[in-house]
């Protein structure tokens, strides 16, 4: 499926983006699926730190937008052992459909393997099943999981992985 016509990404913070990916991360988590406010602190804390470190050679942020309106984000965080955690993908429900999840997750296994990175993980909870189909068409398995009671709600927490190499360079880039 390709991206909806009009649809474009960047990869530059602009004021007002962290504030806003953590405001819909808090929204459209307690909407859809009852997460309390410590979700939207999780979230929070740790766009602040990615935001801090500055810019990292390993580390980019993607932000889908269709005439100047919010419709998606992803990151990747580069990890010192040769991983890379993905985070913070979200896709607007006026988004949804239209491609712009599968585009961005293809764009950030694209920066993946590009900055040589050996593996790429995240952690996500079961029954978010649309976002677990991407995980697995793109080559995703379940590695590992655990049973918590976190964001107000009993959940199972699920660890996602995808191997691009079977050995890299710490850090992912020479």
């Amino acid at each position: 499926m390709s991206t909806a016509p009009g649809v474009e990404i960047r990869t530059e913070l602009r004021a007002g983006d962290i504030g806003l990916v953590t405001h819909l991360h808090g929204v459209l988590y307690a909407e859809e699926y009852g997460w309390g406010p410590t979700f939207e602190a999780y979230v929070a804390e740790g766009l602040a730190r990615f935001v801090l470190a500055g810019e990292r050679a390993t580390d980019r942020i993607w932000i889908a937008e269709s005439a100047g309106e919010f419709l998606g984000c992803i990151a990747i965080v580069g990890c010192p052992d040769g991983a890379a955690q993905l985070r913070w993908f979200l896709v607007h429900p006026r988004g949804r459909g239209a491609g712009v999840g599968r585009r961005l997750l293809d764009d950030a296994l694209a920066f993946c393997r590009e900055r040589g990175f050996r593996s790429v993980f995240l952690w996500t909870v079961a029954g978010l099943d649309a976002a677990a189909h991407l995980y697995r068409s793109a080559d995703f398995r379940v590695v590992e999981e655990q049973a918590h009671v976190r964001w107000g709600k009993a959940l199972t927490e699920q660890r996602y992985e995808m191997i691009l190499q079977e050995s890299a360079e710490p850090g992912g880039v020479p």
